[in-house]
């Protein structure tokens, strides 16, 4: 059996799926990108009138993430030092992995979670950071 589980202070989700859903004391949170909620625009990223991406800043676009992960996290009572795992997807690694690291560092200098960091092609929406993430629950 598993709990589905909604932020109030995240973005909708862009598909049929949970913001997260908790399975005995493992918490699953679905893609999250940098979206803020109540809005379509995108934090650091400039888009041309057709929808193209003509520029994006990818430390402003982490920030962001790392906001909804934490928003989801407390919806569903957990917290920062709960997170186990993390999977970040990057769609260009050669020229945001650096700046990515910087700012996942001052999120995570104290706890450490494993993570994966691989190169997509696309994300679904024009945004350049995507995170997985698992954490386990106390409670």
């Amino acid at each position: 059996m598993s709990e589905p589980i909604h932020s109030d202070g995240a973005p909708d989700p862009v598909g049929a799926y949970p913001h997260a859903r908790r399975a005995g004391n493992l918490l699953f949170l679905s893609g999250v990108g940098p979206r803020r909620k109540g809005s379509d625009r995108i934090p650091g990223v400039e888009l041309d009138v057709n929808g193209e991406v003509l520029r994006y800043n990818i430390e402003e676009q982490a920030h962001s993430v790392f906001a909804n992960v934490r928003s989801i996290l407390e919806a569903a009572g957990a917290s920062w030092e709960d997170l186990v795992d993390i999977t970040v997807f990057l769609t260009n690694m050669k020229e945001d992995f650096a700046a990515f690291n910087q700012v996942y560092a001052s999120y995570f200098s104290e706890h450490k979670p494993c993570r994966t960091t691989v190169e997509v092609n696309a994300l679904p929406t024009p945004i350049a950071v995507e995170l997985k993430c698992i954490a386990v629950l106390n409670t």
